[in-house]
């Protein structure tokens, strides 16, 4: 129960909660300079669960190394992130967030001929992440 009201946390106590940059990225939709992430090269065995309200988002097994900057997986848990048409930048992507806390955690692209099982990559902000080893 506690995942449903996540979302209802106003702004504030989402701010009193999360570092200044997991706001900016989890809160108002930012991104953070690529390369940079703690995630973006690496490689433990374990689960990537969402930096806002701990929701377990993706699986070790399913992240694989893009070069694209960001951490990349090819799915996510089950039902743990939602898809959102996103229009800004003058283009049209495909946003995905917590579903349990709405945090943005970066997008989705598909068709970009990468060698995995669905043909996605789920570029992920590694602030909108954390990790647990398995």
């Amino acid at each position: 129960m506690e995942a449903a009201s996540s979302k209802l946390k106003s702004e504030d106590e989402w701010r009193a909660i999360l570092s200044p940059e997991q706001f900016r990225i989890l809160r108002q939709k930012g991104t953070e300079a690529p390369n940079t992430g703690d995630y973006n090269h690496h490689d433990a065995s374990g689960v990537y669960g969402c930096a806002a309200c701990g929701t377990p988002l993706y699986k070790s097994s399913t992240k694989f190394s893009s070069g694209c900057g960001w951490p990349a997986f090819f799915d996510a848990i089950p039902g743990a992130v939602s898809r959102h048409e996103d229009r800004s930048m003058f283009m049209t992507r495909i946003e995905i967030t917590c579903t349990a806390c709405g945090g943005h955690l970066g997008h989705v692209f598909k068709g970009e001929g990468f060698d995995t099982p669905t043909d996605e990559r789920h570029c992920v902000n590694s602030v909108s992440l954390n990790f647990k080893e398995e």
